[in-house]
């Protein structure tokens, strides 16, 4: 068990785009990361536990207590629940060895105090407090917390993000061991992330990890050499999987998903894979019968591919991202929209050819839709927005980032949306103090983002305190955002949280 650090140690982790990062240990251990499910607790993740006051000051503070500092850095081998001895390369995460945990009798304090720290009921109830790092950490300290931090209630909506350096163990005679995931299977994960893979790695995760076979419903793989082959036996070997993404991987071809994909996978996410172009789209469509979500993040997909989709995933498909698909304009919108009638989620971000006429189609065609970006479209202007206002009354998310052509009118339209919750309009160039006004009378707001807005004053901006009921404003980048502007906010919108 190492030894708590100082005070003044950074923090073990930086939420960055739902990561956690588990830094290297001076020691040379590899590092591992966890992801969070919710942007809720993501944003939430490295903050200070609130942590009630369950146990006993002499339990507490006891500088015996061989608690270790949750400042600390945590390896692969911490997230499995076990101590790394110092020298080694990389710890097998065996759930079974712990090195200087302490046992009940050992602990500071009277029998009571004693009987109270492992005590099952107040642990199941005290570490919901902590973060998924903290509880990493607090998993080494003995074994009754072990068992008690090990029930897969504590780690539901965890992703573990492993490398491939951290798959192995090197033997003294410089052969390479794959490492134990026992750790992982007690905790019940049941979706990994692995990086920088390959087919021989892949086939060891499946024979190594006991949950692979049936458990193990959503595999991501990024910066991966995966091939045809290695994606056909993997998704032959794991038939759990019903959640697949693939980013940056440029070995696998659109054979590749011909002879691979399966009905069964209902979520399909595909970024920065080169290979893939519209016959990818193609075996998606006659494959997956039961997609209900599609990412896609491809620069040879035109509008054509658009038209693939059958009868049957207009029917269950509610979820569509294009993100950056350069090719996609009007025409594809046109086909997307009679192809997919059914969507309550769609991104067009970075779809740079769409215009206004495009929206008016998303408009007047998908009227269930909730949550619509439309980020980075250089040739939207308000009109699209007032088509928005006027036909999607369910629509609650909008995202309108990089839009460079909105002005204070189209924020006009938007005021009219009784149902709109969040509102992103970074680095919209042209909102004036003038557009904030419109905003004001939007009571069911709870999100707006104005990062980045060149023009907003801080006469404008304090007008926001109108909007009791938000919950999140985001200035970063804003010039008219002062230090006397946030303690202003601070006193009228004390349940709102700012980012400055």
């Amino acid at each position: 068990m190492s030894n708590p650090r100082n005070s003044d140690t950074k923090p073990p982790c930086l939420p960055r785009n739902g990561l956690v990062k588990i830094p290297t240990q001076p020691n040379g251990l590899g590092s591992a990361s966890i992801t969070k499910g919710t942007p809720a607790v993501k944003n939430r993740l490295c903050q200070p536990s609130s942590v009630p006051a369950i146990l006993s000051p002499a339990l507490a503070h006891h500088s015996d207590l061989p608690i270790p500092s949750l400042a600390s850095p945590l390896s692969l081998a911490t997230l499995a629940g076990v101590s790394s001895p110092p020298g080694a390369s990389l710890v097998g995460l065996n759930t079974s060895e712990g090195l200087d945990q302490p046992s009940p009798e050992r602990l500071p304090g009277s029998p009571s105090e004693r009987q109270l720290a492992v005590d099952e009921k107040i642990l199941n109830r005290l570490f919901w407090y902590f973060s998924a790092c903290e509880k990493c950490v607090l998993a080494q300290v003995c074994k009754a917390w072990r068992r008690v931090l090990y029930q897969p209630k504590f780690w539901v909506g965890l992703t573990p993000v492993l490398h491939t350096k951290e798959l192995y163990n090197i033997l003294p005679g410089g052969e390479k061991e794959f490492v134990s995931l026992q750790g992982f299977a007690i905790r019940g994960f049941d979706g990994f992330c692995l990086v920088g893979v390959s087919d021989l790695d892949i086939c060891e995760f499946i024979d190594n990890y006991p949950l692979s076979k049936k458990g193990v419903k959503s595999m991501s793989l990024k910066r991966s050499t995966i091939t045809d082959a290695g994606l056909e036996v993997m998704l032959e070997q794991m038939q759990g999987v019903v959640r697949l993404e693939l980013s940056g991987c440029n070995d696998f071809t659109e054979a590749g998903l011909w002879s691979s994909l399966n009905a069964r996978i209902t979520a399909l996410s595909v970024s920065d894979c080169i290979n893939v172009a519209d016959d990818a789209i193609a075996a998606i469509s006659q494959l997956l019968p039961n997609l209900t979500e599609l990412n896609l993040q491809a620069y040879h997909v035109t509008d054509t591919a658009l038209a693939y989709f059958t009868a049957k995933q207009g029917y269950t498909t509610h979820t569509l991202r294009l993100n950056s698909c350069w090719e996609i304009t009007n025409h594809g919108v046109v086909n997307m929209v009679h192809s997919l009638p059914n969507l309550s989620i769609l991104s067009l971000s970075g779809c740079s050819k769409v215009t206004d006429d495009g929206v008016e189609l998303v408009a007047e065609n998908l009227r269930k839709l909730r949550s619509l970006d439309l980020s980075w479209c250089p040739r939207i202007t308000d009109m699209a927005l007032e088509y928005i206002a006027c036909d999607l009354h369910k629509l609650e998310e909008l995202v309108l980032d990089r839009c460079v052509r909105i002005t204070d009118t189209g924020l006009s339209y938007l005021s009219t949306m009784s149902s709109l919750r969040s509102l992103y309009l970074r680095w919209c160039c042209q909102v004036q103090d003038f557009g904030l006004k419109h905003l004001l009378s939007m009571g069911s707001l709870r999100l707006l983002s104005l990062a980045g807005c060149p023009l907003l004053t801080t006469t404008g901006l304090s007008g926001l305190v109108q909007l009791q009921d938000l919950e999140e404003l985001e200035l970063t980048n804003c010039p008219g955002a002062t230090p006397e502007l946030f303690k202003y906010f601070s006193q009228h919108l004390p349940c709102c949280m700012v980012i400055e």
